[in-house]
């Protein structure tokens, strides 16, 4: 069984996931920091693969991306970098990136090289849904690979209920339609729209991200959902800390204020 599959088997509530971009802090510490937060009771990684023009992103994580970019960091080190990673890490493991690099790369080698070293799903934001049924899907499924898509207030129900039928994994909640960043609070607008996806009952479990960063924001997401993504809080506090032990200490502590 695919990880992800496993995990929302065997675990339906209060996962916890953490983004962070491959190269960043250092060139060389994207395994290191995957074993560090497997150690520390995260259930679920995303590895974001660094890219120039990121769209989705935030000024923390556009940030990890320009310095990470200046650091040689390309998809074919990545794959490099996590040859070994199975060794020792079981945990599901996600690759979080835009489609320029990953096309350049060739869509089948990314999805072989994903395969051989242990990767579990892939997230690509700007992926086209339409191209996703029609040309990735086939090729992601022949490697056991889930393709992972978000849905945002805007997204209607119409296209939730479409997009549940015919993916696999999780469904990727995106709190707000702006760029990622740490919130403080979940508005009430935003606590309606989490209810109104809750209400739908949708066959896939789903994951809530962009802004939590605190016990407010934690809380609201596991409410609503399986579980919440951190990503620009943990960003941070490695920028901050260049210490992936510290970073997450520092996170859990801040999710329990």
């Amino acid at each position: 069984m695919n990880r992800i599959n496993h995990l929302f088997t065997t675990k339906q509530r209060d996962i916890l996931s953490i983004y962070f971009c491959a190269g960043h802090p250092t060139p060389d510490s994207t395994a290191d920091i995957i074993r560090t937060l497997a150690a520390n009771r995260i259930d679920m990684i995303e590895v974001g693969i660094p890219f120039s023009d990121p769209l989705a992103d935030g000024p923390v994580i556009q940030d990890a991306a320009i310095k990470s970019l200046a650091g040689g960091m390309t998809l074919r080190k990545l794959f490099t970098q996590l040859q070994d990673i199975r060794t020792d890490v079981d945990i599901p493991l996600i690759l979080m990136g835009y489609l320029n690099p990953i096309m350049q790369f060739g869509f089948e080698s990314f999805c072989q090289q994903c395969a051989a070293v242990g990767i579990d799903g892939v997230i690509i934001p700007d992926l086209p849904f339409r191209d996703y049924q029609e040309e990735y899907k086939p090729i992601a499924d022949r490697y056991d690979l889930r393709i992972i898509m978000l849905i945002t207030p805007e997204t209607s129900e119409e296209r939730i209920r479409f997009i549940d039928q015919h993916t696999d994994g999780f469904i990727y909640m995106v709190s707000s339609a702006a760029t990622t960043g740490a919130q403080k609070e979940f508005d009430e607008k935003k606590q309606a729209y989490f209810q109104r996806i809750n209400d739908m009952h949708l066959r896939n479990p789903r994951m809530i991200g962009f802004g939590i960063s605190n016990r407010q924001t934690l809380a609201s997401a596991c409410q609503h959902a399986a579980g919440a993504i951190i990503g620009s809080k943990f960003v941070s506090l490695l920028d901050q800390t260049h210490d992936a032990q510290q970073a997450i200490q520092q996170l859990h502590d801040a999710l329990k204020a």
